[in-house]
């Protein structure tokens, strides 16, 4: 019912991204997704790639500070306001989203999320029969 997802801690100074990014297309792996949330002094790069547990090892090795995680990542229909309906059902639920972002995946939307509740996310995923993505929907 979950994803694997890369984030990397870099920090806010011109050549740590293109570092990152270098590795991974040294190591052929392929980004689906990304996002960086960032502070003043570092940032938070957060990936979904084709081979998570690769692309994990090979940061791991060059010195790249990364932690490999689990999140949900819902398909939506590809229209005005799926997000807020899948949001929706989750706040109904008082189910907390730590972070959210959104990307487009064979035609369809896919918001992935992360939350403290990971249980009575999915509860509330099968209960109202949201459809998920795996690691294998991915690869």
């Amino acid at each position: 019912m979950t994803i694997p997802q890369l984030s990397i801690f870099i920090e806010n100074r011109s050549g740590t991204l293109i570092k990152v990014l270098e590795l991974i297309k040294q190591s052929h792996i392929q980004m689906i997704a990304c996002t960086i949330a960032d502070t003043a002094e570092y940032g938070i790069f957060r990936i979904i790639c084709s081979e998570p547990d690769r692309a994990y090892t090979e940061l791991k090795a060059a010195g790249v500070a990364v932690a490999l995680s689990e999140v949900f990542a819902l398909e939506l229909d590809n229209q005005p306001g799926g997000a807020a309906d899948v949001v929706r059902i989750f706040s109904d639920a008082s189910i907390g989203i730590t972070y959210m972002y959104a990307f487009l995946y064979k035609g369809n939307g896919i918001l992935v999320f992360r939350t403290d509740q990971d249980q009575e996310a999915r509860e509330v995923i099968s209960a109202n029969g949201l459809h998920y993505l795996t690691a294998e929907d991915l690869a």
